[in-house]
C-alpha cells in the first residue's frame, strides 16, 4: 500500500452503529448465503445482454425499431454501464458498498418490471439504461464484497472462482435459452426473469453480507467534477469503436470521438492530480500490484473480444457456416470457461497469485497469436486459440483482481474493482476498433454481402491475420509491462521481509 495514502486515509471519521468487524469466515460454506447472493449479481450482468440479442429480431418486428434502434438496445446498456462504474465504485467506498448494492439490485428489479409495460423502442431503450445503471451499481461490489468477505487469499481466489462461474454458466447458457424460451413466450419474459435473480440476491446480500464497518468506508466528499469527466472520457471511449465499425475508418465522426475521449481522459486527470479528494487517487495506480493487475486485465480483455468478433465473422462469412453451426463452432470455448473453475484454485496454489496472474495473461496472448498464424487454415487452428485464450481468461480475470485489491487501501476496494471492469470494457472496445479498422482498410466491398470473389476472400483473411497480430504485438507488451509491475512489487515484499530478519537478528 502507498505509504502516504495510507497515512492519510487508514482512520476514517467512524460513524454509525457497525463499527466492529466481523468474523471471517473460515470456509466457503459458512458464507453460502452470502456467496449465493454475490453470484446472482454476477449471474445478472453475464445473463442480460446474451440472452437479449437472440430476440433482437422479435423486438424489431414488434415494436418496429430499426437496426439502428436495435443497436441502440443492446448498446444504451452497456454504455451506460461502463461509463457510471468508477463513479458508483467511488460512491460505495463513500456511503457503503452493500447499501449501494442493495439499492441497485431493488432498481433492477424495478426496471426489470417496466419491461412488461413497454410499448415503443424508445421507452425499452429508456428501461437498458436504468438495467445499466443498476449494474454499475452492483457488478462491482460483488468482487468486493467476496474479496473483503474473507482474510484468506486462498478463500478469496475460491470465492470469486466461484461467482465468476456462475456467470459464465448464465454466459454460456443464455443464447440457447433465450431461443427456447421465444418459441413459447414473448421476448418480454426474457427481461422479467431479471427480477426472480434481483430478489435472491436482495435476500443472499441483506442476510449473508455484513453492513459495512465505518473504519473501512472514507469520508471524502464527493468530486463530481472528476465523476463527470471520468464518466464522459469512458462513455466516449466505448462509443467510438461502434462509430469506427459502422462508419468506417475514414469517418470524422470517429475520429472526432476518438479526440474527444483522450481529450476528456487527458481533462480527467488533470483534475484528478489537482484535487483535494479526488475521486480516484492516482497515487492508487502507482502500486505494483495494482497497475500490473490492470496491465493483465486490459491484455486480456483487448484479446478476449478481439478473438470473438474475428472467429465470428470467419465462420459465417468467409466459411459459410450457420449461426448454429458457428455457436457449435465457439463450444470449445465454452467448455473451458465454464469447467475450468475446478482448476483455477489448484492452479493458483501451485504457481502463486503473481506467477498465475502473468501465465494465465500470457495464454490469452498465446492463443490470440495462434490464431493469427494459423486461424485461416483450417477450424485446428481457431479451436486450439478458443482454447487458449478461454483457459488464460479463467485465470485471469479472477487472479488480476485479487492482485488489485491486495494492493488497495480497505476503503477503496469498491473503486479498485470498478477500475478493473473499466479496463476490461474499454480495452475490449479497443480489440472490436481495431480489427473493424483493419478490415475496412483491407477488405475492399461490402463485408456481410454473400458470394466473395477470391479476391475478397484472400482480402479478408490478410486483414484478420494483420489486425490478430496487431493485437498480440500490443496484448503482449501490456503483458510485459504487467510482469516488470509484478516482479517490482515481489522485489518490494523481500526487501522488506529481509529488513524484518535483520531486525529480528539484531534483536536476538
Amino acid at each position: 500500500m502507498n505509504a502516504q495514502y495510507s497515512r492519510h486515509h487508514r482512520h476514517p471519521r467512524r460513524t454509525g452503529p457497525a463499527t466492529r468487524r466481523p468474523r471471517s469466515p473460515r470456509s466457503l460454506g459458512e458464507a453460502w448465503v452470502a456467496l449465493t447472493g454475490l453470484s446472482a449479481v454476477f449471474l445478472f450482468e453475464m445473463l442480460d445482454n446474451s440472452i437479449l440479442n437472440v430476440a433482437l429480431p422479435s423486438i424489431g418486428r414488434e415494436l418496429r425499431v430499426s437496426t439502428i434502434g436495435l443497436q441502440w438496445v443492446t448498446g444504451s446498456y452497456t454504455v451506460v454501464f461502463g461509463g457510471l462504474m468508477l463513479f458508483f465504485g467511488a460512491i460505495a467506498d463513500r456511503f457503503g458498498r452493500r447499501r449501494i448494492m442493495l439499492v441497485g439490485l431493488v432498481l433492477l428489479g424495478v426496471a426489470s418490471l417496466a419491461t412488461a409495460f413497454v410499448s415503443t423502442g424508445e421507452q425499452l431503450i429508456a428501461v437498458r439504461m436504468a438495467m445499466g445503471v443498476a449494474a454499475a451499481m452492483t457488478t462491482p461490489g460483488s468482487m468486493a464484497l467476496a474479496f473483503r468477505l474473507f482474510a484468506d487469499d486462498g478463500l478469496r481466489v475460491r470465492s470469486m472462482t466461484l461467482i465468476s462461474t456462475v456467470g459464465l454458466v448464465g454466459l454460456a447458457i443464455g443464447p440457447t435459452a433465450g431461443g427456447l424460451v421465444l418459441a413459447v413466450a414473448p421476448w418480454q419474459v426474457l427481461l422479467l426473469v431479471n427480477v426472480p435473480i434481483a430478489v435472491l440476491a436482495v435476500v443472499g446480500v441483506r442476510f449473508g453480507v455484513a453492513a459495512d464497518v465505518a473504519a473501512d468506508l472514507h469520508r471524502d466528499p464527493v468530486d463530481v467534477a472528476g465523476a463527470v469527466l471520468g464518466t464522459v472520457a469512458i462513455v466516449l471511449a466505448l462509443v467510438t469503436p461502434t462509430l469506427f465499425v459502422e462508419e468506417g475508418a475514414g469517418s470524422w465522426v470517429a475520429w472526432a470521438a476518438s479526440v474527444a475521449a483522450v481529450v476528456a481522459a487527458v481533462v480527467f486527470v488533470l483534475r484528478e492530480r489537482s484535487a483535494r479528494h479526488p475521486l480516484l487517487d492516482l497515487r492508487l495506480l502507482a502500486h505494483p500490484l495494482v497497475s500490473s493487475g490492470l496491465a493483465f486485465k486490459a491484455a486480456a480483455g483487448l484479446a478476449t473480444v478481439g478473438l470473438g468478433y474475428m472467429v465470428t465473422l470467419q465462420l459465417q462469412l468467409d466459411w459459410g457456416w450457420t449461426p448454429a453451426q458457428a455457436a457449435l463452432g465457439m463450444l470449445p470455448q465454452v467448455v473451458v470457461l465454464v469447467a475450468g473453475g475446478a482448476f483455477v484454485g489448484p492452479f493458483v496454489r501451485r504457481a502463486g497469485l503473481d506467477r498465475a496472474a502473468w501465465l494465465s495473461a500470457g495464454a490469452v496472448v498465446a492463443g490470440l497469436a495462434v490464431y493469427g498464424l494459423l486461424g485461416r487454415f483450417g477450424y485446428a487452428g481457431v479451436a486450439a486459440a478458443l482454447v487458449l485464450v478461454a483457459a488464460g481468461m479463467r485465470v485471469v480475470g479472477v487472479v488480476s483482481s485479487v492482485n488489485v485489491l491486495r494492493g488497495l487501501p480497505e476503503n477503496r476496494t469498491t473503486v479498485g474493482t470498478a477500475l478493473i471492469d473499466t479496463a476490461g470494457e474499454v480495452t475490449s472496445g479497443a480489440g472490436v476498433a481495431v480489427t473493424g479498422t483493419i478490415l475496412a482498410a483491407v477488405f475492399t466491398g461490402d463485408l456481410a454481402a454473400s458470394g466473395w470473389s477470391g479476391q475478397q476472400t484472400a482480402q479478408f483473411r490478410e486483414a484478420v491475420m494483420i489486425a490478430a497480430l496487431t493485437l498480440t504485438v500490443v496484448a503482449a507488451a501490456l503483458i510485459g509491462w504487467g510482469i516488470a509491475r509484478a516482479r517490482r512489487a515481489a522485489n518490494g515484499r523481500a526487501a522488506i521481509h529481509r529488513r524484518w530478519g535483520a531486525a529480528g537478528a539484531r534483536t536476538r
